[in-house]
């Protein structure tokens, strides 16, 4: 299953540094690591020919010897997205406002840090001195294990990534932003709280947990109950009149 870490902060905290260092440090434990990027800026050049391109169609492949790419003139979710990467973690830079996975909060040492912390967060993460800084001016003093006062949160350095990535492995999740209602909770946030909190589990998932399963290109496609239920009920009603069938596991490929 695809584990989701962000890394969220504002401008200047430090975050394309951290999920760099964090990235090499997963790959250097043998995982398959992608990154997704919140950026503003322009993703082309202006003049080039996919440039040009992309003012005559929508969708702009491009393949070089150095790599290949897609350009849609749309924004796409990230839920969009992730079925496209090759990676058993992937590390979502920016994306302050998606609440469907843990964060790491790049600390800058201002008051609006902890505008940052959305119940989601699994550790804080800056220089020392920033740290301190920003702990005293909001709790009065740092918190004797280290975490953010009434946050429950660690602090660690920004050259602690070895703790960091023990975090990232044993917390990283993602719920597929159905908010379809089969946990008993009205949003998949609501759920990622308790998960990151540790009174949930991404097993109380029913989507991603489903008892029908569809899987395009190999990848398992989240359904929320309502729609597994149509998916069942459909095929099992088209089956059913077949000479020879017979409950059971049913598998179809197209």
């Amino acid at each position: 299953m695809l584990r989701v870490v962000g890394v969220v902060g504002y401008h200047n905290s430090g975050k394309t540094t951290l999920t760099c260092a964090l990235a090499d440090e997963l790959i250097g434990r043998g995982h398959q690591v992608a990154v997704v990027k919140h950026t503003s800026h322009p993703l082309d050049v202006p003049g080039t020919d996919t440039a040009v391109l992309r003012e005559a169609v929508n969708q702009v492949g491009f393949i070089s010897p150095e790599g290949a790419g897609v350009f849609w003139d749309r924004a796409l979710n990230l839920e969009d997205l992730l079925p496209h990467l090759e990676a058993d973690i992937v590390l979502v830079e920016g994306f302050k406002g998606k609440k469907t996975y843990p964060k790491i909060v790049c600390l800058r040492g201002e008051p609006d840090d902890r505008d940052l912390f959305d119940g989601l967060a699994i550790a804080a993460v800056g220089p020392a001195s920033q740290v301190t800084r920003t702990t005293r001016h909001q709790n009065g003093g740092r918190h004797q294990n280290g975490g953010v006062r009434g946050l429950d949160v660690p602090i660690l350095d920004r050259d602690e990534v070895g703790k960091i990535a023990d975090l990232v492995e044993m917390k990283a999740f993602k719920l597929p932003a159905l908010d379809c209602g089969g946990c008993g909770h009205e949003r998949c946030y609501d759920m990622a709280r308790e998960i990151v909190a540790g009174t949930g589990s991404v097993e109380d998932c029913v989507s991603l947990q489903p008892g029908t399963e569809v899987k395009i290109d190999g990848e398992a496609v989240p359904l929320n109950p309502f729609i597994a239920g149509i998916v069942r009920d459909t095929i099992l009603g088209l089956l059913s009149s077949l000479k020879g069938f017979k409950r059971g596991k049913i598998e179809i490929s197209i």
